[in-house]
């Protein structure tokens, strides 16, 4: 039947993920290369940052592996050098700088968003990207058509009236698609915006009014009564990386079939603003390779001493359930933090299912109080990094296009990790002996919901 389903939506095979003990299979003893902002950087340059890193942090075995592990995973998305990043957390920080970015912007601002509300956080983007459409910057929008389903249809026409180019990916209407196939169940999970080539942004956040409140305990403004605030998180990149995201954005939209772009500068001269080393990764639903799952699972298998993720929807497939049980069991602290509250009632009770395995394994698992958990972050012996839009379930790795950032060094991993505390004082533990004598309810729920993990 699933497939009989899979068939229908598609068009094609149910999709697969990718062996993972196959890829990895080859040795990752490659020397680390760079890319910086005047482009590659020799290979005596890379060794000499390599040995700065050494002298500054100290253990340099950890980080050297994880940037050859990184490395050999999708290689056509480098390694880059010498960018700025700022941690945001929660709607509010997220909001304010990015409209602070787009306000300033004086070219271009491209925006790719899964979630696209016409209510007041969304009606405030819209003002917003019209006001700078008319003054000349050219706004370029891709919405989900399966995400915006609630959005009214005026609500983009205005948008397009105003000048800006509207894109809607994969509509779920056949007859307005672009294509040969109707790709319902292959959605753009992405958030991605890019300002002036310059300036992105990228995270957990949508662009809605169910992110305006924030978490309760870090916000301004509090959450209505008996309404739960919403715990994500993003990130705002400056520098040479920025070059990639925009490459990203850009490809989707040629891939989507959408209209000739205005000449505008998409690619500016960009010079080295921090120190950060940064890959975009990118993932589309037709790609066998899934870069951001191998590259996770990667990063999970090869840990040390600690593999810290928050996560929105877990329902992991069993190559990656496996590499957080095998990580536990060799002594590595492997801690989750995941919602105890969620909008996705069949995802929620999926990821429970598993939890006796894990917590078995020596796995920490943590359930966040008093808000709904979203974010989609892990830190990973305080030298590896990501942030993004990919869920641990079997959607996100693949049948969405996602996107992510991998971080490699100690300084943004000190911040990750100082993040991840703060939600850990926020979240409970799930205690093995307590949590095996949960009611048949649950039991039941949980086995309902597993049996359809490829689909949630």
């Amino acid at each position: 039947m699933a497939v009989a389903a899979c068939m229908s939506l598609t068009g094609a095979g149910c999709a697969s993920l990718p062996d993972a003990a196959l890829e990895m299979e080859t040795p990752h003893t490659q020397v680390v290369v760079f890319e910086g902002a005047r482009g590659p950087v020799s290979a005596g340059r890379s060794a000499a940052i390599i040995d700065k890193l050494e002298g500054a942090s100290g253990d340099i075995d950890i980080l050297q592996k994880h940037l050859a592990l990184e490395q050999a995973i999708n290689l056509d998305s480098p390694l880059v050098l010498g960018n700025k990043l700022t941690l945001l957390e929660d709607g509010p920080a997220t909001y304010g700088a990015m409209f602070a970015a787009m306000r300033a912007a004086k070219d271009h601002i491209h925006l790719e968003t899964y979630i696209f509300e016409a209510d007041d956080i969304g009606q405030q983007f819209a003002e917003l990207l019209l006001a700078k459409q008319a003054t000349g910057v050219q706004v370029n929008l891709i919405y989900d058509s399966v995400g915006c389903l609630n959005t009214p249809k005026e609500f983009f026409e205005r948008l397009s009236a105003g000048g800006i180019q509207v894109l809607e990916y994969n509509p779920v209407n056949p007859l307005a698609g672009r294509k040969k196939e109707w790709l319902l169940n292959n959605r753009d999970h992405r958030k991605l915006l890019v300002v002036d080539g310059r300036t992105a942004f990228i995270g957990g956040i949508n662009i809605s009014e169910t992110y305006s409140s924030g978490s309760s305990r870090r916000s301004a403004r509090k959450p209505a009564a008996n309404v739960p605030g919403w715990r994500d998180t993003h990130l705002q990149i400056e520098g040479p990386v920025v070059a990639e995201f925009q490459k990203l954005f850009l490809d989707t939209w040629s891939k989507q079939k959408g209209p000739p772009l205005a000449g505008k500068n998409h690619f500016p001269t960009l010079d080295k603003l921090g120190d950060e080393i940064v890959r975009a990764i990118g993932s589309v639903s037709d790609d066998p390779g899934s870069p951001i799952y191998l590259t996770l699972l990667s990063a999970i298998e090869h840990a040390e001493q600690q593999v810290h993720i928050t996560n929105a929807y877990f329902a992991p497939d069993p190559q990656f359930l496996k590499a957080l049980t095998d990580s536990a069991q060799r002594g590595v602290e492997v801690k989750l933090v995941l919602p105890s509250q969620t909008d996705s009632w069949a995802v929620f009770h999926a990821g429970r299912s598993h939890y006796s395995k894990l917590l078995r394994a020596g796995v920490k698992i943590y359930e966040r109080r008093g808000a709904v958990m979203h974010s989609k972050t892990a830190s990973i012996d305080g030298v590896w990094s990501t942030i993004g839009s990919t869920n641990l379930d079997w959607r996100s790795f693949l049948h969405n296009d996602e996107i992510n950032a991998a971080i490699l060094g100690r300084d943004f991993a000190r911040q990750m990790d100082a993040m991840f505390a703060r939600d850990l004082a926020e979240s409970d533990a799930i205690d093995l002996e307590r949590w095996e004598q949960r009611s048949l309810l649950l039991r039941l729920k949980e086995g309902a919901a597993r049996l359809a993990e490829y689909w949630l």
